[in-house]
């Protein structure tokens, strides 16, 4: 594998591109109208513009990406997460062109890629699953009789997708039809199918997913889990590993339960397997995300490991360099999305100019970044703009140092998501570890932060205060 043609943009394309250029290998990055200018395109060793700024006119285009892979010599594509990661289609067509495609094979991103072929594949190795239909469902009133079965609340899911589409909470009967057809429209709307299914709805859940690792000579390991309770609009924000929750033995557990989950569809490459955790700690499969997922970073960082080399290293057709027994975790590490949304504002995105862009640096930050000062945030993309990881021996330590490096990541000209980062990392129920994914409705809210921010600067400017009169008594000592 000499070159690498990468399928994605901003962070993740740069993120990837590191490690390839560590290993020697050669990279492309291709780009629409509107990156032109993007830092993920000169840091490649090529780049090739494929079209307009829509991505269903640049990035989605599969057959144009193969088309430059093929005319460029390129051995094989990473897709990265988001667009073309976890189409079947285009995976499959890299494997008939005689592409590598890094990440599972298009079998495996099927099932997965169906919450309900997915429940289906993994049925066999008795995992728990949150009770609820086994197939998809859009006959309303078949549908509130399943409901009625199952007992309120519940929760209406698109069977194709995710990122809370289509995604609907019923807490009484009275809501079902009304919540049923916006979460079907939703479906029809963002994924091209309006089917859903319904499952019982887990109070007080938390988010817990196991980062797997599978090679094509039928070795799968798990690298521990990852936190991701704290999320606005069902979508994460911020991301932690490991769980302040999780025992010895239930790690070991649902570690155990993720690999089956890998070896129910035959997987190769990086995968997470998402679980919800009840307050009695009950566990149950939520879905298989067959691609490297947004928040790897705490996983590489508490395991000594570059997920992105394994995914390279795997799809060369090598065994896996690590085994169970030999991975450890090491300090505990802590992810905030730095996304260009208003969280005064409902998190509603934020356009405009990065006027003073500015990253924090030091030991035990880093940052996965994608823009830099002077560029304007686009409209047809994701609104994250950079990822920022920090690492401390405890999980004490590292929530004091990502409260310090959001002071030092200086932004002006748009909104982010860094306030509210220092909010979370601040609140008690945080701090404490004792929180769930209701977490922005129950602590939450514009007026808090508000409230938090004017206390800030009242009390920065007691202190500058107290620092001029001191200054001044300096000044007026006699020499």
């Amino acid at each position: 594998m000499k070159k690498i043609l990468i399928a994605n943009r901003g962070e993740i394309a740069i993120r990837v591109m590191r490690t390839a250029k560590k290993m020697g290998i050669k990279t492309v990055a291709v780009y629409s109208t509107a990156d032109r200018n993007a830092p993920h395109v000169r840091f490649a060793d090529e780049a090739v513009l494929i079209g307009e700024a829509p991505s269903n006119k640049s990035y989605l285009l599969g057959d144009k990406i193969i088309e430059v892979a093929k005319k460029l010599g390129v051995d094989a594509i990473h897709p990265g997460y988001g667009f073309l990661s976890e189409n079947a289609n285009f995976a499959e067509a890299c494997e008939h062109n005689n592409i590598i495609f890094i990440g599972p094979k298009s079998k495996a991103i099927k099932i997965m890629g169906s919450k309900l072929a997915a429940k289906e594949a993994v049925k066999a190795y008795h995992i728990p699953m949150v009770p609820g239909t086994d197939k998809a469902i859009t006959d309303i009133s078949e549908a509130k009789q399943i409901a009625r079965e199952i007992g309120f609340p519940i929760l209406i899911k698109a069977s194709a997708g995710g990122g809370g589409k289509g995604m609907r909470i019923v807490e009484k009967e009275s809501e079902f039809e009304s919540q049923m057809n916006r979460a079907i429209s939703e479906a029809t709307s963002a994924f091209g199918d309006g089917s859903v299914f319904i499952e019982k709805y887990v109070t007080s859940p938390r988010h817990i997913e196991i980062q797997i690792m599978a090679d094509s000579h039928g070795n799968v390991v798990h690298l521990f889990e990852r936190e991701c309770s704290i999320q606005r609009r069902h979508q994460k924000v911020i991301e932690e590993a490991p769980s302040s929750v999780l025992t010895p033995e239930l790690r070991a557990k649902m570690g155990e339960a993720a690999i089956k989950v890998a070896k129910s569809c035959e997987y190769v490459g990086a995968g997470t397997v998402e679980f919800l955790l009840d307050d009695a700690h009950n566990f149950y499969f939520l879905e298989m995300n067959t691609r490297l997922q947004v928040e790897h970073p705490v996983t590489e960082w508490i395991t000594g490991t570059d997920l992105v080399e394994l995914q390279i290293r795997v799809a060369r057709g090598e065994v896996l360099p690590i085994n169970q027994e030999n991975l450890k975790i090491n300090g505990h590490a802590l992810e905030l999305r730095v996304y260009a949304e208003d969280p005064l504002n409902d998190f509603l995105p934020s356009v405009g100019n990065l006027e003073v862009y500015q990253l924090p640096e030091g030991k035990n930050i880093r940052v996965d970044n994608g823009f830099e000062q002077g560029m304007d945030i686009p409209i047809y993309y994701d609104p994250m703009l950079s990822k920022l990881i920090t690492y401390g021996e405890t999980r004490e330590e590292a929530i004091e140092l990502m409260i310090t490096a959001i002071e030092k990541y200086q932004i002006k000209g748009i909104q982010t998501t860094l306030p509210f980062g220092t909010f979370v990392c601040e609140h008690d129920a945080f701090r404490s570890g004792n929180f769930d994914t209701h977490f922005v409705k129950k602590y939450y809210s514009p007026e808090a932060l508000k409230s938090k921010q004017k206390e800030e600067a009242k009390i920065a400017a007691l202190v500058a205060v107290k620092q001029y009169l001191i200054d001044q008594k300096l000044v007026r000592l006699p020499l």
